[in-house]
């Protein structure tokens, strides 16, 4: 995942961002800071492809990819020529994978490339077969991710995700105060990261986000609140936005299974080692509580730690109707992108309501539940959207493949070998040997003590990097260990699945982090604040909570 930070205006300690430069009054009297200029003008906000790094944070980065170009294969060869007791294979194996962590840590290469070197590594050295370690990019997991990935772009493409946030945001009496504002928009942002990408949803809305807060920043300025030379990228209600925004979406990934990757790599990973698979509605069942409880906590979190300076606002309504206004109508694309979409969304939840009705033992669940597997709905849903036309006479359709090509391919070629690696680990044997001797080490006995470990072994991995490869790494870890000290692994590799959606500290930990950093309207030390705050929290209610929830729907018995 590439870093991405502000690029301000010439600026400093003494001088405002961005201000007027119309004479004044008085040769003391401060410039007027121009809000809009200074949040909308392009000195903050750019497209992941235009942000620049300052100096020093090159530097950073030149030597952190430069360290992992050469520290990854030497890892990886030390480990290999280690006098270890353990088979050849495995030894193999685990060599690989440090030295694929290297590279997902320190990103010499992009994320998915060293994902792919590693799997390259695997057959070459001889660790399993080529047919055998390509086998699950052909898994009806990847084609899930495909379908909905598609779904999505026709989703932003057509603005029905836009108009959503807007009609969200119209709301009677959502925006008469900044407590509202930020909830909401925290809540629209978890609702649509439930089925689109979460990066999407982020890039998406932060424009409208900045939007919002030069209003609120033009009457901190109008109510002499603020000073006039004030700097309007440095306000606490602008941190909560936007820390609203990234925090929400990642919240809002664990609602459903397709909501972000390490919840098909979980699920997966659980179902081969359980035997028992959690259904679309069965996993929403699960995570509605959690998420909801989670969506409370950091809602609590970023009001506390940030609070606005300014309660009572106007101007916000007038400014989501002026901006609702431009979408005008229900065009016929977004018509047609919301029949693929309830229709997708219908079929996946339907073997989880049959099986409610006549039971998941029943002939009826059983033939409903074979016919609609997710990955073929999630394919037939996406086809929806060539099929549909927007103009039978010119035969144009909702969507063309150029727009499809458009997805996220490097996201689905890591989840692809994170599930991979997740296949090996168990297959090789290397999970449960890692996981015998990690019950020796910490004496992890209880279905508690493991869940802890696992909730708390996703969490610090996730924040150095991508969450698909902390749980494709962590998952396979805690079933042996759960196994090893005679206990369901259930609950703790469901726990880590979670835990590997967290990741809220760090600009590098999610895209979605980067994308907000990049504003420049968050500074680091606010988002580690306040994403250690939340890390805290979020691992206290998945310890809490989970078990209950899992208990209740029947699961992990």
């Amino acid at each position: 995942m590439e870093v991405v930070v502000a690029t301000t205006s010439d600026s400093s300690d003494t001088a405002p961002a961005n201000t007027d430069t119309a004479p004044t009054t008085s040769d003391t009297a401060p410039a007027r800071t121009d809000v809009d200029r200074a949040l909308l003008g392009g000195g903050t906000y750019r497209s992941l492809g235009e942000q620049r790094l300052s100096p020093a944070e090159e530097r950073f980065e030149r030597g952190r990819r430069t360290t992992g170009l050469w520290l990854a294969p030497l890892v990886s060869v030390i480990f290999l020529a280690l006098p270890l007791d353990m088979p050849g294979n495995q030894q193999t194996l685990a060599g690989i994978l440090l030295g694929v962590i290297v590279l997902w840590v320190t990103e010499p290469v992009p994320i998915p490339i060293g994902g792919l070197l590693g799997v390259a590594a695997v057959v070459v050295l001889g660790v399993a077969p080529a047919d055998d370690v390509l086998g699950p990019f052909g898994s009806s997991t990847v084609f899930t991710f495909i379908g909905a990935f598609i779904l999505a772009q026709a989703m932003l493409k057509h603005g029905l995700a836009r108009r959503f946030a807007f009609r969200m945001l119209s709301l009677p009496g959502v925006g008469r105060t900044t407590g509202r504002v930020v909830v909401t928009f925290g809540l629209i942002t978890a609702l649509l990261s439930a089925f689109v990408s979460n990066t999407a949803t982020v890039a998406m809305l932060l424009p409208t986000a900045l939007g919002i807060l030069a209003v609120i920043a033009k009457l901190l300025q109008e109510r002499g609140i603020a000073k006039a030379d004030f700097d309007p990228t440095r306000l606490r209600v602008g941190v909560a936005l936007m820390l609203m925004l990234a925090y929400g979406a990642s919240v809002g990934g664990l609602l459903t299974p397709v909501g972000t990757p390490p919840n098909l790599i979980g699920r997966d990973l659980i179902a081969e080692a359980t035997g028992e698979r959690i259904s679309f509605a069965e996993w929403m069942a699960v995570a509605f509580p959690i998420c909801a409880l989670m969506f409370v906590a950091l809602a609590v979190v970023l009001l506390l730690l940030n609070k606005p300076e300014i309660r009572r606002i106007d101007g916000v309504a007038e400014y989501v109707a002026a901006e609702r206004a431009q979408l005008g109508r229900l065009s016929r694309a977004e018509r047609n992108t919301l029949v693929a979409f309830t229709v997708t969304v219908v079929l996946w939840i339907t073997p989880g309501v049959v099986a409610l009705i006549w039971g998941s033992d029943s002939g009826q669940y059983e033939w409903i539940g074979g016919r609609l597997d997710e990955g073929i709905v999630a394919v037939f849903g996406a086809s929806l959207l060539f099929l549909l036309p927007t103009d039978w006479q010119s035969r144009s359709f909702t969507l063309t493949w150029s727009d499809a090509a458009r997805i996220d391919w490097g996201t689905i070629l890591l989840f692809g070998t994170g599930i991979i690696f997740g296949a090996l680990l168990e297959g090789s044997g290397l999970a449960k040997t890692i996981g015998d001797g990690s019950a020796d080490l910490f004496g992890l006995s209880s279905t508690f003590a493991i869940t802890a470990f696992a909730v708390l072994l996703a969490i610090v991995i996730s924040e150095t990097t991508s969450n698909t490869a902390s749980a494709a790494v962590v998952v396979p870890i805690i079933i042996p260990v759960a196994v090893a000290a005679g206990i369901n692994p259930f609950v703790p590799a469901l726990a880590a699945t979670f835990a590997a959606s967290f990741g809220f500290m760090l600009p590098v930990s999610t895209p979605q982090n980067a994308i907000v950093y990049g504003s420049g309207v968050v500074p680091i030390t606010k988002m580690i604040r306040s994403g250690f705050s939340f890390d805290i929290l979020g691992a206290i209610l998945i310890l809490l909570i989970l078990p209950l929830m899992i208990a209740l729907v029947g699961l992990g018995s």
